[in-house]
């Protein structure tokens, strides 16, 4: 493998860089209606919990990622993924009949429809990605995916705030379907050989925990996915604190977006480099790192200064993507194609759910609770899970079955 820029290398890259591509595209409506949303409701209601329920209604979907990713793997991945982008652009312009309180209802049930829809893209995608990628170069798109996706949360609210105030939220779900008609395009430009798939047996509960079982008996896959979800449950704790550390700073709280932004430039950086990293590293060390990294990070918002917070940021942005990275890259290489779609969603639900949880945790928390004795314990527990992770069982190699990773490790 030569050491070309990473963004050169995928773009090389057809299948990658069409893929990458579509994900800048989705990503950035996405993100611009996440924003929307809530001040659409805010403006209609004038109500801050029913502004926090649109977040709410787009993740909750997540908890059946195992069922609905096996959507996934019942047919050929490039048509559900051209399928689910037509969908989401045909569904979108309901939205413009959202004009009073009383239709706030349709802004919901679209939003949590749109949450359905992108956990079996997010299923699809990973398997799609696994067999139209170089295997050698998944570490490297993976990095990419997030760096983007990070960089549309940089942007896309911007913009969406900026259209939203000028012409309002239809505008807004206007411009998000036409970022999905984009996409299906995209995906319908891959060329790309798929065999029609194999239907799973049995019920549709017992195909879905299929994902789980081979996450939970691969050796190399269990350990980061625990690793990545410890990781998340104890980050969504620390992201429920983020204003009580601008408000011990002396800041107003839109000094939060400062931090956020600090942040989002950490992981755009580190996954421009996450390919590199992952093949000299190896996925647990190069997981391990990261959750070191964040702890740290965690631990340098006890200090109460403005260049300790925002170091406290950039080094948490830089660290959190890293086990993300390294399991679904470990996911796609060591997972049969024919399971790839319902393990992927397993594994986007046992790394993502825990972070709703800490968010939970954190909020019932931070008024009771000060805050260095919060994130002292967070700190330790994110240093453990780093160690835990670097403990690596000596029949681990033996246990797992034949994957391209051992032949190029991660």
């Amino acid at each position: 493998m030569t050491t070309e820029w990473t963004l050169v290398r995928v773009l090389r890259d057809r299948a990658a860089g069409v893929c990458l591509a579509a994900v800048v595209v989705s990503g950035f409506g996405t993100s611009a209606l996440w924003l929307a949303s809530g001040v659409w409701v805010k403006d209609l209601t004038g109500s801050d919990g029913l502004a926090a329920l649109c977040l709410l209604a787009m993740w909750a979907p997540t908890l059946a990622g195992p069922a609905l990713g096996t959507l996934a793997d019942r047919t050929r991945r490039r048509p559900v993924l051209i399928g689910t982008n037509l969908l989401l652009a045909a569904l979108l312009p309901i939205l413009l009949t959202v004009d009073a309180p009383g239709r706030v209802w349709v802004l919901y049930g679209a939003l949590f429809l749109y949450g359905a829809t992108g956990v079996v893209e997010d299923a699809a995608q990973s398997a799609l990605v696994a067999t139209a990628v170089d295997a050698r170069l998944l570490g490297d798109f993976n990095g990419l995916r997030m760096t983007a996706n990070e960089g549309m949360k940089l942007l896309a609210p911007l913009a969406g705030a900026g259209l939203y105030a000028a012409y309002g939220g239809r505008c807004v779900a206007l411009l998000d379907a036409a970022t999905f008609l984009l996409a299906a395009g995209l995906y319908a430009m891959l060329r790309v050989r798929e065999d029609e798939p194999h239907r799973p047996e049995g019920s549709w509960r017992a195909q879905s925990a299929e994902g789980a079982r081979h996450l939970w008996s691969h050796p190399r896959l269990r350990p980061l996915v625990l690793a990545g979800g410890a990781t998340m449950l104890l980050t969504g704790v620390t992201g429920a604190l983020i204003y009580a550390v601008v408000d011990r700073l002396g800041h107003a709280p839109a000094y939060a977006g400062v931090l956020y932004a600090v942040q989002g430039a950490g992981s755009v950086a580190v996954g421009l480099a996450s390919g590199t990293a992952l093949r000299r590293l190896g996925s647990r060390r190069f997981a391990a790192f990261g959750i070191a990294l964040t702890a740290a990070g965690v631990a340098l918002r006890a200090i109460p200064s403005d260049p300790a917070a925002l170091v406290s940021s950039v080094v948490s942005g830089a660290g959190l993507p890293c086990v993300l990275i390294a399991a679904f890259t470990a996911v796609q290489r060591e997972t049969p194609a024919e399971l790839l779609g319902r393990t992927s969603a397993t594994a986007n639900t046992l790394l993502f759910a825990p972070n709703v949880v800490g968010l939970a945790a954190g909020a019932a928390l931070v008024g009771t609770v000060s805050l260095p004795v919060l994130l002292a314990p967070l700190a330790l527990g994110l240093s453990a899970t780093s160690l835990m992770l670097l403990h690596r069982p000596r029949n681990a190699d033996r246990t797992a079955s034949r994957s391209p990773s051992e032949a190029n490790p991660v």
